[in-house]
């Protein structure tokens, strides 16, 4: 055979291969009757009866939404620089379709500035039926959005049990349809209030060894003496959340210098958030890496407060839940800043949905359902420290 011949003779062999495969292009391949020009039908059909079926929308459903409130009861008193409380007023709400159910939940503490009566009152004029197609995520969040200019709680909590929903459709939890690894999800803070030196060392005591950092709540002038407890307990990593309770910033760069010598990783909202130059001083000038929280609501948030913290603390109750979440994570990671995921005190719910989002997150503090006696789902856990999220549809809830 020529050269010419045999270049040619191969190159039609190898096109056989990659359209049919390799037994295919040689006629023997299962499925292939050797005497027609084609596969045997009979095995096509079999073939399609293996490949799954996509969940089919539209028709004569609708979506309905329904929602009562819940009152979280904390397990111990909760003090932060600028109140204490021992309950959280929050509202569990729920989309049906189709037979599917998605779990929301809006979790409303103090300086939020929403309660259960706004909540409802959102909720009530939500009008879900007028969406057939579960799936069509934009426009329906879009839709909530509009309705009013603030109540991100309600939002998120709509935000939330559509993403559940649509997840148990795809059949799929949501770290794997953003395309995240699990197997990445951080470790998370455990918060400690500001308390007495006894009630400080009995709540380390409880908590130091199941966890592999810890969060102290700063911001009064017991500062030091809240971490010095500590440290007589554990040699843990600390996070530190002064709540805008530093007023000083000469002050609290002292201290943030001081803190690490303690052992301290990071500092979460220093000074109030209505001092933007005070806090980019600090953070200009901070040997630890400065997070804005009471700062930063929404992704349209994010430009104004570039340069004047290194990251952000994104809460679903803030930003309005799980879909703003995703992207201003996204968009903070493209501007260089750094990504905390925070939660309130809420149910297993809620801290499940953010903590889907926590493979790319530098920290994560989502230890909101793990205050509180009367959780209503079991979902993301906690082992060694690190979150571990439940590899089932939608959040992966369990209703307990």
């Amino acid at each position: 055979m020529k050269r010419r011949d045999f270049l040619k003779a191969s190159a039609l062999s190898t096109a056989g291969v990659a359209l049919f495969g390799p037994e295919t292009a040689c006629g023997s391949r299962a499925g292939v009757n050797q005497n027609s020009n084609g596969p045997d039908k009979s095995q096509i059909r079999n073939r399609q009866r293996d490949i799954p079926k996509p969940y089919k929308v539209g028709g004569k459903e609708r979506m309905s939404l329904s929602f009562e409130p819940y009152e979280l009861q904390l397990r111990h008193t909760f003090t932060v620089a600028s109140y204490s409380r021992k309950t959280t007023p929050g509202v569990q709400v729920r989309i049906n379709y189709d037979g599917f159910t998605g779990y929301g939940e809006a979790s409303m503490p103090p300086y939020l500035g929403q309660s259960v009566e706004s909540v409802c009152g959102f909720l009530d004029r939500v009008d879900l039926s007028r969406f057939a197609d579960p799936f069509q995520m934009e426009d329906i969040l879009s839709y909530v959005d509009t309705l009013s200019p603030g109540d991100s709680a309600a939002k998120a909590a709509v935000d939330i049990a559509l993403h559940d929903l649509v997840g148990k459709l795809l059949g799929q939890p949501w770290f794997r349809i953003w395309g995240y690894d699990s197997a990445k999800a951080p470790s998370t803070t455990f918060t400690i209030g500001i308390d007495t030196p006894d009630i400080v060392r009995q709540k380390t005591e409880e908590c130091a060894r199941n966890f592999n950092i810890l969060k102290v709540k700063v911001g009064l002038d017991n500062d030091e003496e809240m971490i010095r407890t500590i440290r007589s307990v554990t040699d843990l990593p600390i996070a530190v959340d002064a709540n805008q309770g530093w007023k000083d910033r000469s002050k609290a760069l002292d201290e943030i210098f001081w803190l690490k010598e303690q052992g301290v990783v990071m500092v979460e909202q220093p000074m109030p958030k209505e001092r933007p130059e005070d806090n980019a001083w600090i953070t200009e000038r901070s040997p630890l890496p400065i997070y804005a929280d009471e700062a930063i609501q929404r992704l349209k948030d994010i430009p104004g407060i570039k340069g004047a913290y290194h990251g952000i603390n994104i809460k679903l109750m803030k930003c309005t839940g799980m879909r703003e979440a995703h992207r201003m994570a996204e968009y903070a990671r493209a501007e260089g800043m750094r990504v905390m995921l925070g939660c309130m005190t809420e149910t297993s719910c809620a801290v499940t949905a953010a903590a889907h989002l926590s493979p790319v997150a530098d920290f994560a503090d989502l230890d909101g359902n793990l205050l509180i006696s009367n959780d209503l789902f079991e979902g993301v856990k906690v082992e060694n420290g690190r979150l571990v999220l439940p590899d089932r549809p939608g959040l992966g809830l369990i209703r307990l």
